[in-house]
């Protein structure tokens, strides 16, 4: 029974991790459109910050240019 609950704890802390992931590609995205970026370079940074997520965003806050 307490492995059921594992289980379960486990799929909703995946699941957090995936809707957070979301959440900041689209942010990283909207922000490079807001910034005036190219479409392209906005792209980019979607995909990076969607397949790797810690590191795209790291390097993406890095050479956004505030």
């Amino acid at each position: 029974m307490e492995l059921g609950f594992f289980i379960i704890l486990f799929f909703i802390f995946g699941i957090g991790l995936l809707v957070l992931n979301i959440i900041t590609s689209v942010w990283a995205y909207r922000d490079a459109v807001r910034k005036g970026r190219s479409t392209a370079y906005s792209l980019v940074v979607l995909i990076a910050t969607l397949f790797f997520p810690l590191v795209g965003l790291i390097v993406y806050l890095i050479i956004r240019n505030d």
